[in-house]
């Protein structure tokens, strides 16, 4: 990438910022939000949205105690916020921004089996799936032993007879 599209990029982040602020995020992204964002990014990581992936969140939402009150109708806020985050260069950093000023580290571990959960629904990790979580993982400060149990129960959950 040219040194002028990487200025142009800098010059358009306080003006998405502001956008972001302005739009139907108006108040501080809950715990549960994070962990809607957090999904969303784990199926867009590898540049689409597979159906068995956008099944595991809706089914997540719906039936885990973690979402018991919370607005389903927020996961198309939160898709479209992923969505604008990831078309700018630090897009990825700036959704675990959110995740450390909105997530509690109470639910660290519940977010990283999250990802891990919808990253195996479609029954393949690929490399920018297994990157993401890789990040993830950083990003939470999971520990290793921790996140191999979280990774071997979804592979347990997602595996085919």
């Amino acid at each position: 990438m040219s040194v002028n599209k990487l200025q142009d990029r800098a010059a358009d982040w306080p003006l998405f910022c502001e956008r972001l602020i302005m739009s139907e995020i108006t108040h501080p992204l809950s715990p549960q939000d994070c962990l809607v964002a957090l999904m969303i990014a784990v199926s867009a990581a590898d540049g689409n949205f597979q159906t068995a992936e956008l099944v595991k969140i809706d089914v997540a939402v719906n039936n885990l105690p973690v979402f018991g009150d919370y607005d389903s109708d927020r996961v198309r806020v939160m898709s479209s916020m992923v969505i604008e985050l990831f078309e700018q260069e630090d897009g990825l950093d700036a959704l675990f921004g959110l995740m450390r000023d909105n997530l509690p580290e109470r639910l660290f571990e519940t977010a990283y089996a999250l990802a891990c959960d919808v990253a195996a629904a479609d029954g393949t990790l690929r490399e920018t799936e297994l990157r993401l979580l890789e990040e993830i993982r950083y990003e939470l400060n999971i520990d290793r032993l921790h996140a191999a149990a979280i990774e071997r129960g979804a592979r347990a959950r997602h595996m085919s007879a």
